[in-house]
């Protein structure tokens, strides 16, 4: 066991169980997530909380993209850097950190990329940055999408639910490995966020029953399992 992953053995009990509290929180579809293997994570971002449960959800370690801001704070960005996050600089161009992103998926990890590239205020989620896209494209490892809702109106104290919903693993084998190609695989993760976001939305006005199965990629064929 590696230092990260000893420290999400520890670390997520004791941050995922109050985190799960305190969103009444509900997830489906998580057991789609492969168990082993480079993989990038595209997942839509409304507020802090967001980091945590999607850490509770998942069942496997995720090494999260972070803004070089929150890596700063004092003890908060020493205490991220222990779950294998690393920082970027939003808004220009960061080789290292795009060379960190291709490093933690050609190692067998799984790679967690906000790609919106900031926390939305809008209520609903943003475009897709290309980043989660090229590292895929570039490392040849699919991307599952994990959309979150719920936390755009949660609030500590206000015990608003907030849930997760897991895509099927995407693979992007005819796209070109370039700024073309790049557009293509972020739209389609762009639409998949949007639709499994507008999943759970109904789900959440149907009182989020505990069994439900998240929609599939269009044209799968992978076997409907049920949590």
């Amino acid at each position: 066991m590696n230092r990260v992953d000893a420290a999400w053995a520890i670390g997520r009990p004791v941050m995922g169980v109050p985190t799960a509290i305190a969103t009444r929180f509900r997830s489906y579809g998580r057991e789609r997530m492969p168990r082993t293997g480079g993989l990038v994570v595209a997942l839509n971002h409304f507020h802090w909380i967001d980091i945590p449960a999607y850490g509770w959800s998942s069942p496997r370690p995720l090494y999260f993209l972070a803004k070089v801001e929150a890596h700063s704070v004092p003890i908060a960005g020493a205490y991220i850097r222990l779950f294998g996050s690393f920082a970027v600089r939003r808004g220009e161009s960061d080789r290292e950190a795009v060379r960190r992103m291709r490093e933690v998926v050609r190692e067998g990890h799984a790679l967690g990329v906000f790609v919106e590239g900031t926390r939305q205020t809008s209520g609903v989620p943003g475009r897709a940055q290309p980043g989660a896209a090229m590292v895929a494209l570039q490392e040849g490892v699919p991307v599952i999408c994990a959309a979150i809702h719920g936390s755009q109106t949660w609030r500590l104290g206000n015990f608003a639910p907030v849930t997760v919903a897991w895509g099927e693993p995407m693979g992007f084998d005819g796209l070109a490995r370039g700024a073309k190609g790049y557009r293509e695989a972020s739209a389609q993760i762009e639409a998949e966020l949007h639709r499994l976001w507008a999943w759970l939305r109904d789900m959440h006005a149907a009182g989020r029953p505990r069994v439900a199965e998240p929609p599939r990629l269009p044209g799968s064929t992978a076997p409907v399992t049920l949590p």
